[in-house]
């Protein structure tokens, strides 16, 4: 892995990137990537450094020297969760430099759609809402983490109709990520398919897109 780390990772690193090797990142990306799928299965409570260590097969200080806390632990795994969406965006971005912004822009909304899909990223990502209210550190995590969501999409969206103003942008880019966010109480595990929610995702698509453009 190089040496240029996400940001989320290096800052809960807490100083100690500047001797931190590549191994050491690595380690520190392991233990992430088993925060990241007990917290989806098990939610905060299920959590904890040591099962985090066993699951990486490491002892407890390992984890320790890396996250200095539970909290520590969350508070990375959210910011680089949310690190990793942003580089999909840059590389789709970078990737379709001869498309329209709307075919920019739609991309990316199918890649938030496909990756709040996965049964990890989703069951995160609603454990994330459901300790939000109740516990206000994580409640400071998720506005952190929808704040970025928002200034994402405005950046996306902003001046793609000359009729639409800045400020309205801003509002419009949060019911974009409430509509995306949103659709993920319909793909809870076991839920029963409703024949008449087919064509939900596409509607979405549609809705999100005459956010972007039209007046």
């Amino acid at each position: 892995m190089p040496l240029n780390m996400l940001p989320a990772l290096k800052t809960s690193l807490k100083g100690k990137t500047s001797n931190t090797t590549e191994k050491g990142y690595e380690r520190a990306r392991d233990i992430l990537q088993a925060a990241r799928e007990i917290f989806a299965a098990e939610g905060y409570g299920g959590l904890s450094m040591r099962r985090v260590a066993a699951h990486v097969g490491v002892s407890l200080s390992n984890v320790q020297h890396y996250f200095g806390s539970k909290d520590t632990l969350i508070e990375a795994l959210l910011l680089d969760s949310m690190n990793q969406f942003q580089e999909k965006i840059d590389n789709i971005v970078a990737s379709m430099a001869g498309k329209s912004r709307v075919e920019q822009f739609v991309a990316t909304i199918d890649m938030f759609l496909e990756e709040l899909g996965n049964p990890v990223t989703r069951g995160m990502f609603f454990e994330f809402w459901a300790l939000a209210t109740r516990n206000t550190f994580a409640s400071a995590l998720m506005e952190k983490m929808q704040a970025r969501e928002r200034k994402a999409i405005f950046r996306l969206i902003q001046g793609m109709s000359p009729r639409i103003a800045d400020e309205d942008y801003v509002i419009r880019a949060a019911l974009i990520v409430a509509q995306v966010e949103g659709l993920m109480l319909f793909r809870v595990r076991n839920r029963p398919k409703r024949p008449e929610l087919e064509g939900l995702e596409k509607a979405a698509r549609e809705a999100v897109l005459r956010l972007a453009t039209q007046p």
